[in-house]
């Protein structure tokens, strides 16, 4: 499978300036999630995927609401392209009434069946094998729909990894795999203690067709991601997508990153995918000025959000022991 060529000659403006906001609004989402967080108003860790955007515009531009996605423990931008309210999101964030897990996930796990969105995943390569089974159940249904599931680089040297994959090929599943690589497995560099030539070659050894892209050119996954699905629909069996993108933030929100050097952050911050998304467009014949406005449009939106999910009422003390498993073997408690 080849890489498209995507330069100013060959932009689609109108697909571009759709992912050009979709952008805006992840990294807004979660500039006001920090945000929040800093006021004392999240009760748990945030995983910030501020530099990856064009993953999550990218891959979930082109799912259907019926698709299957699973993501991560830095999964924000992917569920809210999958099509998951902010407001639900965000109440979530911040353990209230009206989340879209009834404030009882948090950042790492939020979910929304809704839209597709099986959950985010605390377990590192968890999402890998959830996604082998909703693909495998997929097949069996005969449904027409497909699985996708977003994992970083560190989830490459686990167990489920391997297990997955090769489920995968051997019934050849309807699910894309996709490796959003940004180099670091939390504060350790995934490539000192990876052996081989990388996650594609993994891949490629289960016989997996497999692709590399730049997972910050936004226009370069979205093709990418379009012509996998096509085949993958097709009945052709699980691909693999292995993504190039950096993390501009530390592992967490309180991560200061100081295991990185000051000057490779800075130069990657000149590779910020919203920022090459912007000057595409400039190219392409819009302005600054407009393309300023969307993304301080994007930011007063999510500021609204925020103010309306502080000011939801906690859960009542009655859903504490729903959707809880029961010790007794009886099963789970009725739900929310």
């Amino acid at each position: 499978m080849g890489t498209p060529s995507v330069g100013p000659a060959n932009v689609d403006k109108s697909r571009l300036l759709e992912h050009y906001r979709s952008m805006c609004q992840v990294r807004a989402f979660e500039e006001t999630a920090l945000a929040a967080l800093d006021e004392g108003l999240v009760p748990g860790p945030l995983h910030p995927s501020i530099g990856q955007e064009a993953v999550a515009s990218g891959v979930c531009a082109n799912l259907e609401v019926d698709d299957i996605l699973l993501s991560t423990h830095r999964g924000h931008g992917h569920t809210l392209v999958k099509g998951a309210s902010p407001l639900a999101m965000m109440r979530e964030l911040l353990g209230r009434e009206g989340g879209c897990c009834g404030g009882k996930g948090g950042s790492m796990h939020i979910a929304d069946f809704s839209v597709g969105m099986l959950g985010a995943n605390g377990v590192v390569g968890a999402n890998i094998l959830i996604a082998t089974g909703a693909a495998h159940a997929i097949k069996l249904k005969g449904e027409p729909r497909v699985a996708v599931c977003i994992f970083g680089d560190g989830a490459v040297n686990r167990g489920p990894f391997l297990e997955g994959l090769n489920w995968a090929k051997i019934f050849a599943l309807p699910v894309v795999f996709f490796c959003e690589d940004n180099q670091f497995a939390a504060t350790t560099r995934t490539g000192s203690v990876s052996a081989g030539e990388g996650p594609a070659a993994r891949a490629e050894s289960l016989g997996i067709q497999s692709v590399t892209v730049n997972g910050n050119d936004v226009l370069e996954v979205d093709a990418v991601v379009r012509d996998t699905l096509a085949g993958v629909r097709a009945g052709r069996g699980p691909c693999f997508i292995h993504a190039l993108t950096y993390r501009l933030s530390g592992h967490t929100a309180t991560d200061a990153a100081g295991y990185r050097d000051g000057a490779e952050v800075a130069q990657r911050w000149q590779q910020d995918p919203i920022a090459r998304a912007m000057a595409m467009l400039v190219d392409a014949g819009m302005t600054a000025a407009e393309l300023n406005d969307i993304k301080n449009q994007a930011g007063l939106s999510m500021g609204a959000v925020l103010d309306e999910a502080r000011a939801s009422a906690w859960p009542e003390d009655r859903h504490a022991h729903t959707d809880v498993q029961d010790t007794r073997g009886q099963g789970l408690v009725a739900g929310i």
